[in-house]
């Protein structure tokens, strides 16, 4: 399969493309979350 003869590469390929999805997946979904909480804290209102 792909030229990989043993299962062992072919799943350390599968985990590593798994790791960028789920990286993906969470650097868009916090992307901003720290700003939306400092915007939204009334105490920090600037006059």
């Amino acid at each position: 399969m792909f030229g990989i003869d043993d299962p062992s590469i072919f799943l350390a390929y599968i985990l590593a493309f798994g790791c960028l999805i789920f990286s993906i997946w969470y650097g868009i979904t916090k992307w901003n979350e720290k700003d939306e909480d400092e915007n939204s804290n009334p105490k920090t209102k600037k006059k």
